[in-house]
């Protein structure tokens, strides 16, 4: 199964991510942000991290989960590439998120992406697979 692909959109870029599971759409969600904003082919995890996130719903804790990150990349400068959510519910999410070091791997960055927005954010399941279509303020 396709993990991403992007859409045409007027300022901003747009994906829609698709997943067999909830814990599988916001892995590939997080990967496909990461996809654009740098080149993720052959690099090797030397930074772990753990998150422990909760929203009032499943599509706002999708952008709490993809704006922790993006945090993460602009203020720890960490290029993460692999994600493991371990548990999810409508409300709350429990996930790693693997990386390097932006330093050493900054000719790898690509596109800049300052958020994840709601605008048309809806979680979709439909023939036992999840879908959103998320669009990134750049």
């Amino acid at each position: 199964m396709m993990r991403y692909e992007q859409f045409p959109h007027t300022a901003d870029i747009g994906v829609r991510v698709y997943g067999s599971n909830l814990k599988e759409l916001f892995e590939n969600a997080a990967f496909a942000m990461f996809d654009i904003i740098a080149d993720l082919d052959g690099l090797e995890s030397s930074i772990e991290k753990d998150f422990t996130l909760e929203a009032p719903n499943a599509e706002e804790l999708l952008v709490v989960w993809l704006d922790e990150l993006l945090y993460n990349f602009y203020t720890k400068a960490i290029i993460f590439f692999r994600f493991e959510v371990s548990e999810i519910s409508g409300k709350g999410l429990k996930a790693k998120a693997f990386g390097r070091p932006v330093g050493e791997n900054r000719n790898r960055l690509k596109t800049e992406i300052k958020a994840a927005t709601y605008s048309d954010l809806e979680i979709v399941k439909a023939d036992d697979r999840y879908k959103v279509e998320i669009v990134f303020d750049i």
